[in-house]
């Protein structure tokens, strides 16, 4: 469309990808959006990983417009409003330890920030003024605000802004591929302690993606690593922060993928399926005895951050509206049912030739592709296959992912494997 390359610019997407021509979506309806054409697109990436009930579910549509009649917004800046502080408890309610407090935000990024700020400024409250740093995995992706940037580097993308960055430091990512340990005592982990501990008088906080580390390229790591890394920072008095934007409500199998690990962190970031994609909304959920450091007497502690749309009602009425569905309607049992079918539907994709690995993780299906030289490069070709056939998919460098609605029902889920197999087969 011309007025599309006039004008919209687009986020993640290249000068060459507009110009070749992008649907344009006019509606969406269960698992599929539809083009300005007419054409159905099954949303095999849950639109950024957040659509996690499909499009246009009748009840959340219906909290949004009750709520919208009520009242649209008001600051939580001195003021409360219902929905907020209804939200505020249930989240607080889903995490192992309900003495929690919780600061909204309205995307991922930003809970992140205020993740980042609150840890900042509790180790400054409680003497620890040296802890000015932040420990991260490598590849892992937690933002593009300039404070996530700084924990969350990948070089792909960032690159520009290292001058202006915070860096963090960066534990090396660990790879489960041909470990022999079933039980997963992360034995990768044996020299963390001891890196953290030499650390520990400048490091403010701990961040991870549990278990799953999503922007680069769904590279996944077993719960005994996350386990062990709770336990050393519980023991240095160092907060952890986990990221559970992408991996929480349901995706992994569990509620929270930090559950698979058994912990109880510190703070934890949600967004995305929160609102099941519907509006923005953010939150990072704090333990309250971080919390009460914050008091402003007899010396004022006050955190001075917000935005404007913290809490918004509207949102926040989606979003407990879809904390109901969650619970009525047994997603997350249906979500790990539905996992265990797509591990073993991609199973077969590891005859194939041109397949490097296939792993999976709760409704999280990804097939790393071996290199090539062609152009455009085989991931990309994929790509194309799969949204001439009715798939929407991004793929992340070589490997092509599959991160559908988790109310997907089987026979759905098997078709578009089996498309994934067909596109990745012909694509050679």
């Amino acid at each position: 469309m011309n007025e599309d390359r006039s004008h919209l610019w687009h986020p993640y997407t290249r000068f060459s990808a507009v110009h070749e021509g992008l649907p344009c979506i006019v509606r969406g309806k269960g698992l599929y959006l539809y083009d300005e054409a007419g054409n159905r697109y099954m949303d095999a990436v849950s639109s950024w990983w957040a659509c996690s009930l499909g499009h246009s579910h009748p009840r959340i549509v219906r909290a949004i417009q009750q709520q919208a009649e009520v009242l649209q917004h008001s600051i939580l800046g001195n003021l409360s409003h219902p929905p907020a502080l209804e939200l505020a408890d249930k989240l607080a309610a889903l995490m192992p330890s309900p003495d929690r407090h919780v600061h909204f935000a309205s995307d991922g990024a930003s809970s992140v920030e205020a993740a980042l700020k609150i840890a900042l400024q509790y180790a400054h409250q409680t003497g620890h003024t040296k802890r000015t740093r932040f420990v991260s995995l490598k590849e892992a992706y937690h933002g593009d605000t300039l404070g996530a940037v700084g924990v969350g580097y990948l070089e792909a993308f960032h690159r520009l802004l290292r001058p202006a960055l915070n860096e963090a430091w960066r534990l090396d990512l660990p790879d489960c591929r041909g470990c022999t340990d079933p039980g997963c005592h992360a034995s990768c982990f044996d020299e963390v302690p001891a890196f953290l501990a030499e650390r520990a008088d400048e490091i403010a906080g701990v961040i991870v993606e549990p278990l799953c580390l999503g922007a680069a390229g769904m590279k996944m790591y077993g719960p005994g690593y996350l386990k062990r890394l709770a336990e050393v920072c519980r023991q240095l008095q160092i907060p952890l922060i986990v990221d559970e934007i992408a991996m929480g409500f349901g995706r992994t199998g569990k509620m929270f993928a930090f559950e698979h690990a058994g912990i109880d962190p510190d703070m934890v970031c949600v967004g995305k399926a929160v609102t099941a994609g519907y509006l923005p909304l953010s939150a990072v959920i704090v333990r309250d005895d971080i919390h009460e450091t914050f008091a402003d007497a007899p010396e004022d502690h006050t955190f001075y951050h917000g935005h404007t749309w913290s809490g918004n009602p509207i949102a926040a009425a989606a979003a407990l509206e879809t904390l109901r569905v969650y619970e009525e309607e047994d997603i997350v049992a249906r979500a790990a049912e539905s996992g265990r079918l797509l591990a073993t539907e991609l199973a077969a994709l590891k005859e194939i030739e041109t397949v490097k690995e296939v792993r999976c993780l709760g409704l999280i299906g990804a097939v790393e592709l071996k290199p090539d030289d062609a152009t455009p490069p085989r991931p990309r070709r994929v790509q194309h296959l799969l949204r001439d056939r009715g798939y929407l998919l991004r793929p992340l460098g070589p490997v092509i992912y599959l991160m559908p609605p988790l109310n997907i029902e089987a026979d759905e889920l098997k078709k578009a494997v089996q498309a994934v197999n067909e596109a990745i087969t012909e694509a050679g």
